[in-house]
């Protein structure tokens, strides 16, 4: 019995051991799997390099690819990210990242600033290159912000203080985006827009620009009461032509009418004087004669009684 029990202990010891052994190589292939794996997110593109910092070439599209261990990826946006230089807690800026831009009269403007990008697929190996195989975010942190702020400050210095808080602030949004977009470009970033959203200023300053407002305002009240005097000017000129024209119009209708009343009269007497005829005459004295005989006679040298001759006759 004894001699038993001593054999058996050894195939019990082998067993645990392959055990151990069959955990192990799972644990191993587990974490090689791991770290072979990796997930680019939606709207991203990963640049793979090796572990000497060289770019191994490869550009991973978003989601799930198995490297090697000794790989290493690196993610850019390529989709249009938003980016905040804000007082407020907003974004990516949890801090006081506002800042002071000059205008060309030499006032200070405190501003707030938001602004879209996106890296430029096409040439995102050399941005890595670039920027020493930093991340978009680290990218975003460490360069577009402060240039952001840099060539910000250079474009407000060329409008003066009453445009840039007056209504030129779409005008200067528009030359802001323009000029910012031509720096960024060399560096494989593309900015989409770039908006100043909040500019303080001293009450002296907001004073003078409110005195502009208000000047143009009543400028612009005064255009549109003169142009609104000039219509109704041209329309009650136009009403009194129609007016006119409406009287020339009846006037001459009634002239025309009695013009053409005489001519039919004329017509008519034409007519009937050309229908008229001696025969016609001397019947329509028949027609008349009452069967009695002129009592008188005569020419302009004598009149006779035509009694009196009858008398004498008898």
């Amino acid at each position: 019995m004894i001699g038993k029990k001593v054999s058996e202990r050894p195939a019990n010891a082998g067993n645990g051991k392959n055990i151990f052994k069959t955990i192990l190589i799972i644990f191993v292939v587990l974490v090689l799997f791991k770290m072979c794996v990796i997930k680019v997110p939606t709207g991203y593109v990963g640049v793979v390099y090796n572990m000497n910092g060289g770019v191994d070439g490869e550009i991973l599209s978003q989601g799930w690819h198995i490297i090697l261990p000794t790989k290493k990826v690196t993610t850019y946006t390529i989709g249009i990210e938003q980016s905040y230089l804000t007082s407020d807690n907003r974004g990516d800026s949890p801090d006081n990242d506002s800042f002071e831009v000059p205008s060309s009269d030499g006032k200070g403007l405190t501003v707030d600033l938001t602004y879209t990008y996106r890296f430029d697929e096409t040439t995102i190996a050399n941005t890595f290159t670039r920027f020493k195989g930093k991340n978009g975010e680290s990218v975003r942190d460490t360069f577009i912000k402060p240039n952001i702020i840099s060539w910000t400050k250079e474009v407000t210095a060329q409008y003066p203080v009453t445009d840039i808080l007056g209504d030129e602030r779409a005008n200067l949004n528009l030359a802001l985006t323009e000029y910012i977009q031509t720096k960024f470009a060399p560096y494989g970033i593309i900015v989409e827009n770039v908006s100043l959203i909040n500019i303080d200023a001293d009450d002296e300053t907001r004073e003078a620009v409110q005195q502009k407002v208000n000047a143009q305002q009543q400028k612009e009240l005064a255009e549109i009461e003169a142009q609104t005097a000039k219509i109704n000017a041209q329309k009650e000129k136009e009403v009194a032509m129609i007016e006119a024209e409406t009287k020339k119009v009846q006037a001459q209708g009634t002239a025309d009418a009695k013009l053409i009343e005489a001519q039919a009269d004329a017509e008519a007497n034409k007519l009937l004087s050309e229908s008229i005829t001696q025969e016609i005459l001397e019947q329509q004295k028949i027609e008349k004669w009452d069967g009695k005989l002129p009592t008188v006679q005569g020419n302009s040298n004598a009149i006779i009684d035509v009694r009196d001759m009858a008398e004498v006759t008898q």
